[in-house]
């Protein structure tokens, strides 16, 4: 009501404000719409003469004048307002833009406001999917056919209410119930529709769909299920079973088939209602079900019922098909019940049988090839349906008869069939005769001989059976054996004592029920006696009472003779006579009376009875049992021998008579009690062990043993070793040098052996007492190591080493201190430091010294003690063992005030030692010294110098050789720079050589020093060996014509190659020479060198000396040196210097090199001189070099005959291997001075300075 009532108050208050002027009015107005959800939606809406504002009204909200509607950003205004035109848009339609809505037009100065009608739009909303209430949408729903099932489908929130329906596969269903519920908003409307329904088989596997559909949507939204509909199989059906009868030992082989059902029939057979088989296979495609039974037909299954059942899981009750089987079978076996065996005219009763057949056989017997018709036959009904034949058969037996087949015999004629089954028959009789084989009546045989005695016998059936009776006691021995009708039976026998005039006899019977034959013989054996018995009526006897013992021999045949024996004395006895004894022989009987011993228990009396006939001997002993009291033996120790911290068993030797013996043990005076000792124990035989043996368990130890008879003690010293100790050792021991001194060592040990004790030095080199010269000496536990006249290769750690044997070995070390006065080291270039005195370089005067005790040390200048206060003076001094150094370091090192003579004086308590050291100015290096020769060979020589005075600048070593008729002496360079060694190489053999050695640093060279003589070894070489030509043969074939043309033109060839390379050599060798002369005219020569001998050098070799400075300079004064006026750089100098090993120079060669490949060839006639230069070569030395001159090129003529330089002064010597240069070879005239201001170009240090 309020809406109207505010429309109208705004026309009204406009009417009245308004005049004549024109009104606004709708041209039109909003209508009712119906938009989808999500759609667009348009509200028209046009004003004429509009002139207050326009807006839309959403159920009583106004949206505001904004055509862009803020808050709504789905709402706009649209159309041309300038033409009246507000039409509300709404884009993506919701549910909740289901309204009324209104266009408004304000009120203004010449017109009232105005509302438009109200218009409603609506929003239709699709369903959602359906949803099966009980089933998952798309899933498959289980049911069985015929039972009824509810269905409930569900659509929710849809505007207007969604209608509902079913259908199953495609056909639509009636009978659905609909109800319909408020949605989740009031606007909206949910369905709900049940469906009832019954499956059947025919609805397996069809789709049961819901479809839900409202005015919102063009298609129907579904939700279904897939049925599965369970159902019964079929009955099932047998195949393969296609005749009546079947017979045994055939298979059969029938298949069981079920069709339909859902699930497939599960098969199982069965027979006589038993299951047999349980497997099946089923085809998803035939939708059937399969079972095979494979049976192998026996007898037994004749009427079985077989059946086959099929069911599934809602089948009410098994559907079943059977059949019954008919099996045709034939008697397995034939059996003759009844023995064969009978005596002769004896009537037999044999019956045979069939075993259970179908159809019935029929029965007759057979006597070898006659058949016997006393007989009666019987069938009668068995197991499975089939019947049993039984025959009866009786027969008197007559001895011909006998070991005939008696057959019965089975047979249908109808089936073709038979079988039989067949006995022997066996006619008992008696045997006809017996007689024994066996030695002669008379024969004598001896104890354990082997007589052979058999038995034969003829006739009887069965055969008969030989037994061999000893008197009356049957025997078991023998084999019988037949051969034909005749059977025997050997006895052959190890005679014993018992076989003597003993009756053998030998029966021969069979199961004929008649009297045994028997045949008998009798045997004379001779034997030694059975036994030997000794008895004796004294029970007991004690050492010094007699004793008698008798002897008695056991039967023998002939009599035996005793006699007594003691071990191996025989004794004297007494014959007691004869007797008659068992087995038809004589007992001899004999006694013997003795006094015993205690020496005697256990010893054995032994009776010998002897049989001089059958030269044997039966014997048999009584041992004496001696009762006396404990005695010790003989090998009872005296003394035992135990290692501390082991056990020991002190054993004890005693014997007793009763041995059981009651011993104890004391030692000094007091009795050891081992019972719950933990260290005493008493061992088997009254030993006594002792556990962790000490020092103090060495001792006396007495021994008490009794028994029944008395007692008795013994003595034992036990000896304890352990092992050494050092009780003492003197440590340090100091000593003046030259004077006497011992290192003692007292060691505890026990043993204390000879040669336990062990001394070894333990400096840092391994040297035996003999090198040091010392003594070792030993006394009992107390060893010493005597130093007599001590020197200071004596002095150090000495390790006295104690070893008794017993482990471990004791070990001490002692310091021995040889003391002497401080002794300077001094030498050459000790003497002298060179330091440049700009007031800026610092001096380090160091001097070292050995002594002992400590050394002290002091400094002097020019003979004054240095003041302690002066800052520029600094002292360390280093201490180490006997070694002892001090270095006095100088700041700001003056010319003037600090080139002095320096004193090093130390000092200790046994003297003093000096030394001067001049510290000077850098100059040249004194020359080395104390050259000599370290090994010469055919072509090498080795060399060391001792180095002098450097300068004070790094210095190097040049070694200047010559030998004789050499036009100048060869210079090589040392490298390593610095070592004083070298081996000279490429000397020729048997060669003396002139050599000497100088050093050199940046200022300068040495003098040379002096020089020696060497002389190369002689090389042996091994002259060919000539072989003599054969002359040719007068039959040898000439060259092929082709081939002696073709070997003129190669030789052609080849001298106009050689020719040509004649000729380009010479051009080339004209050409160097040219630039050798431009060369040599812009030097200056002089007529002496650097060296002062006058010789020539090569400008190479010249080359390499200068820039030996150059490098020498910049490496040890750490700055880089000016290059000399008219000095060109020569950074990309790389010299090739070739390598010569010993043994590759060919000595045999003269004239001209016969090597192509040389760069250098001789002037002259000689060996070559080679020169190992890869010893002279270092990493970078001819790097970053200044040259003395301009590079040019060398005047080198290889391969060509002898060419002369510029200079025409010598001729080129040497040789190079593999191409490459040998620069020190080359000789020439060089400056004897550098250019002018060379020395202006030095950095200060390096100048030098008179003082």
């Amino acid at each position: 009501m309020e809406q109207p009532v505010t429309a109208f108050l705004c026309l009204l208050l406009g009417a009245c404000a308004g005049g004549a002027s024109l009104q606004q009015a709708f041209r039109v107005e909003p209508d009712n719409i119906t938009v989808l959800e999500g759609a667009a939606a348009v509200l028209q809406c046009m004003v004429d003469n509009p002139s207050g504002v326009v807006q839309w009204v959403k159920d009583g909200l106004l949206l505001g004048p904004d055509r862009s509607i803020p808050g709504f950003p789905r709402y706009s205004m649209t159309g041309d307002p300038s033409k009246g035109e507000h039409h509300l848009r709404i884009v993506g339609s919701r549910l909740a833009d289901d309204a009324s809505y209104e266009c408004q037009a304000g009120r203004s100065e010449d017109s009232p406001g105005i509302v438009s009608r109200t218009a409603l739009l609506s929003v239709l909303v699709p369903p959602k999917l359906p949803i099966m209430k009980e089933y998952e949408t798309d899933s498959t729903v289980t049911w069985v056919a015929g039972v009824e099932y509810s269905v409930t489908c569900s659509a929710s929130d849809a505007k207007p209410a969604a209608e509902i329906s079913f259908n199953k596969g495609g056909s639509p269903l009636p009978e659905v119930s609909l109800q319909v519920n408020s949605g989740s908003n009031e606007k909206l409307s949910s369905t709900e529709a049940v469906l009832r329904v019954t499956p059947q088989s025919s609805d397996n596997g069809k789709r049961l769909v819901c479809a839900a559909t409202n005015e919102a949507v063009s298609a129907p939204l579904v939700a279904g299920v897939t049925m599965n509909i369970l159902f019964p199989p079929e009955p099932p059906t047998i195949e393969g079973h296609t005749r009546p009868e079947i017979k045994a030992g055939e298979t059969l082989k029938l298949t069981c088939i079920s069709r339909s059902g859902n699930p497939l029939a599960t098969l199982q057979w069965l027979k006589n209602g038993d299951v047999v088989s349980t497997s099946w296979e089923t085809d998803d495609t035939g939708r059937a079900s399969r079972s095979l039974l494979t049976l192998s037909i026996k007898p037994e299954d004749n009427g079985a019922q077989l059946c086959c059942e099929a069911v599934n899981q809602v089948s009410p009750l098994p559907l079943p098909a059977g059949l019954t089987l008919r099996v045709v079978f034939l008697p397995t076996e034939v059996s003759i019940l009844g023995s064969s065996n009978t005596p002769e005219n004896k009537q037999i009763s044999l019956s045979c049988s069939t075993a259970p057949s179908n159809p019935p056989v029929q029965l007759r017997w057979w006597l070898g090839w006659r058949e016997l018709t006393t007989a009666e036959v019987t069938v009668s009904e068995a197991a499975h349906g089939g019947t049993v034949t039984v025959s009866n058969l009786t027969h008197v037996a007559r001895r011909e008869e006998n070991g005939l087949p008696l057959t019965c015999e089975a047979f249908n004629e109808a089936v073709l069939f038979t079988r039989s089954a067949s006995l022997p028959l066996n006619v008992q009789y008696p045997p006809q005769k017996l007689w024994i084989e066996a030695p002669p009546p008379n024969s004598q045989f001896r104890a354990g001989t082997k007589v052979r005695l058999t038995c034969f016998a003829s006739g009887g059936n069965p055969a008969p059976r030989l037994v061999w009776i000893k008197d009356t006691k049957s025997l078991r021995e023998g084999t019988q054996v037949a051969s034909g009708k005749i059977v025997s039976k050997e006895l052959i026998l190890t005679t014993s004592p018992s076989d003597n005039r003993a009756t053998y006899r030998c029966n021969a019977s069979n199961d004929a029920k008649s009297p045994a034959l028997t045949a008998q013989t009798r045997l004379h054996i001779q034997f030694p006696p059975i036994d030997v018995k000794i008895t004796t009526t004294a029970k007991e006897v004690r050492r010094g009472q007699a004793l008698t013992l008798t002897c008695t021999t056991g039967s023998s045949n002939p009599f035996a003779t005793l006699a007594w024996f003691k071990d191996a004395e025989k004794l004297k006895g007494v014959d007691l006579g004869r007797k008659p004894a068992e087995f038809g022989g004589l007992s001899t009987s004999g006694k013997v009376t003795l006094v015993v011993s205690s020496s005697d228990n256990g010893q054995r009396v032994t009776c010998q009875a002897h049989s001089s006939i059958l030269a044997e001997t039966v014997n048999t002993f009584h041992k004496l049992n001696v009762l006396f009291p404990p005695e010790f033996s003989a090998e009872q120790p005296a003394t035992a021998q135990a290692v501390e911290h082991g056990a020991v068993e002190l054993p004890l030797r005693v014997s007793a008579n009763p041995p059981e013996l009651s011993c104890s043990w004391s030692f000094r005076g007091q009795a050891l009690i081992p019972e719950g000792s933990p260290r005493h124990h008493l061992r088997e035989g009254a030993s006594l062990c002792i556990w962790n043996v000490s020092r103090a368990d060495a001792g006396p130890y007495r021994a008490r043993c009794q028994n029944p008879e008395g007692q008795n003690e013994t003595l034992l010293h036990l000896d304890v070793h352990y092992p050494p100790s050092i009780r003492s050792l003197g440590d340090p021991v100091s000593v003046d040098l030259g004077a006497t001194a011992e290192l003692v060592c007292v060691a505890d040990a026990n043993p204390a052996p000879a040669g336990m004790f062990q001394w070894t030095w333990l400096g840092m080199e391994e040297r035996s007492l003999e090198e040091l010269e010392l003594e070792p000496e030993a006394s009992g536990a107390v060893g010493r190591l005597r130093i007599r006249g001590a020197r200071r290769a004596q002095a150090g750690l000495y390790e006295c080493r104690v070893d008794n044997g017993v482990p471990p070995p004791a070990r001490g070390s002692a310091r021995l201190i040889v003391r002497f006065k401080p002794e300077l080291e001094k030498g050459v270039g000790l003497g002298k430091v060179a330091v440049p005195g700009d007031r800026s370089s610092p001096a380090s005067l160091q001097c070292r010294a050995q002594g002992v005790p400590s050394v002290q040390f002091s400094w002097a200048k020019n003979g004054a003690a240095l003041p302690p206060d002066n800052p520029r003076y600094t002292e360390h001094t280093w201490h180490e063992g006997a070694w002892h150094s001090s270095t006095l370091t100088i700041a700001n090192v003056s010319a003037v005030h600090d080139y002095a003579t320096f004193t090093c004086r130390a000092s200790n308590a046994l003297g003093t030692d000096t030394l001067d050291i001049q510290l000077l100015s850098t100059s040249r290096p004194d020359p080395p010294t104390g050259l000599k020769i370290v090994s010469v060979t055919h072509n090498s020589a080795a060399l060391e110098w001792i180095p002098g005075f450097d300068g004070g600048l790094p210095q190097r070593f040049r070694i200047r050789y010559r030998w004789p008729g050499a036009p100048s002496a060869l210079y090589v360079d040392v490298f390593p720079a610095q070592t004083p060694a070298f081996t000279l190489t490429g000397l020729s053999p048997a060669t003396p050589y002139s050599v000497g050695v100088s050093a050199h640093n940046a200022l300068g060279e040495s003098a040379q020093g002096p020089s020696i003589t060497i002389t190369t070894a002689e090389l042996h070489v091994e002259e060919p060996t000539a072989v003599a030509s054969e002359e040719p043969k007068a039959e040898a074939p000439a060259l092929p014509v082709g081939l002696a043309g073709g070997l003129s033109a190669l030789g052609a060839l080849l001298l106009f190659s050689n020719a040509a390379l004649l000729f380009c050599l010479l051009r080339r060798c004209q050409a160097r020479a040219g630039i050798q002369r431009e060369a040599e005219e812009r030097r200056k020569p002089s007529a002496m060198n650097d060296y002062g001998s006058g010789e020539a050098v090569n400008p190479a070799a010249r080359r390499t000396l200068l820039d030996s400075y150059s490098e020498s300079c910049t490496s040890s004064a750490g700055s880089s040196m000016g290059a000399w006026p008219g000095y060109g750089p020569t950074r990309a100098y790389h010299p090739q210097l070739s390598s010569h090993p010993e043994g590759e120079t060919d000595v045999g060669t003269t004239g001209a090199f016969a090597s192509t490949d040389s760069v250098f060839h001789a002037r002259w006639h000689g060996p070559p001189l080679l020169h190992e230069y890869e010893d002279m070569m270092e990493p970078r030395v001819y790097e970053e070099l200044g040259a003395l001159y301009p590079q040019t090129p060398t005047p080198l003529c290889p391969g060509l005959a002898p060419c002369q330089d510029y200079m025409g002064t010598y001729a080129w010597r040497g040789q190079a291997l593999a191409g490459s240069e040998a620069p020190l070879r080359i000789y020439d005239r060089v400056a004897d001075t550098p250019p002018p201001g060379a020395d202006e170009e030095l950095p200060f240090e390096l100048r030098g300075e008179l003082v």
